[in-house]
């Protein structure tokens, strides 16, 4: 349940995770999760090593703002940019290996862009990893585990939406929703960009 209040908030992963849906079918939502992961679990391990107050100093949150937030301008301009030009939907393969270890790469980047995601583990993630190492082992890949199939659960049900809806439409539909989520990109990062000097001063 405290997975899925992260999960179900919208942002530069949910944005993503719909366009690549569009693009590329269905299994694009769950390689971009699979990034993400590995990002939460590398952040699990360093909270439970007590680097938590390294994830709450403001100077980190504030340079992962400043330039995170122009990534996902970069990221946002990109696809606005293809909507602009025509794009056409594509029949690429997720599962091909080059195209897998982009969308783990995105799944990867995109998190850690997102200071809010540090600010969230900062404060409700350390909390929740502290009272799960009261019961050792199991009670961090309970958390763990839990957290991480909150978002495969969501991000695989937007996925499935998209790919299924994308049979029923064409290229219009396609630009649209790449213009959409550009867009939101966009300003996401922008916002990112004030937070971070925000944060900063």
């Amino acid at each position: 349940v405290v997975g899925l209040s992260g999960s179900l908030m919208p942002g530069p992963l949910l944005a993503l995770n719909i366009s690549e849906a569009a693009r590329r079918g269905f299994w694009a939502g769950p390689i971009l999760v699979l990034g993400h992961a590995i990002v939460e679990l590398a952040t699990v391990v360093a909270l439970a090593w007590g680097l938590g107050q390294l994830l709450g100093n403001g100077l980190v949150a504030g340079v992962i703002g400043l330039f995170g937030g122009m990534f996902l301008v970069w990221m946002g301009f990109g696809l606005v940019r293809g909507a602009r030009h025509k794009a056409a939907l594509e029949a690429s393969n997720p599962g091909t290996t080059g195209s897998m270890g982009r969308l783990i790469l995105s799944g990867i980047l995109v998190s850690v862009s997102n200071p809010f995601w540090v600010l969230w583990w900062a404060t409700v993630g350390t909390a929740y990893v502290l009272w799960a190492l009261q019961q050792g082992m199991a009670g961090m890949s309970s958390f763990y585990l839990g957290h991480i199939l909150s978002d495969l659960g969501w991000y695989s049900l937007v996925s499935l939406v998209i790919a299924t809806g994308r049979r029923m439409v064409g290229d219009v539909w396609y630009r649209g929703a790449l213009l959409v989520c550009g867009l939101a990109l966009f300003v996401l990062g922008g916002y990112f960009v004030v937070s971070g000097i925000g944060f900063l001063r």
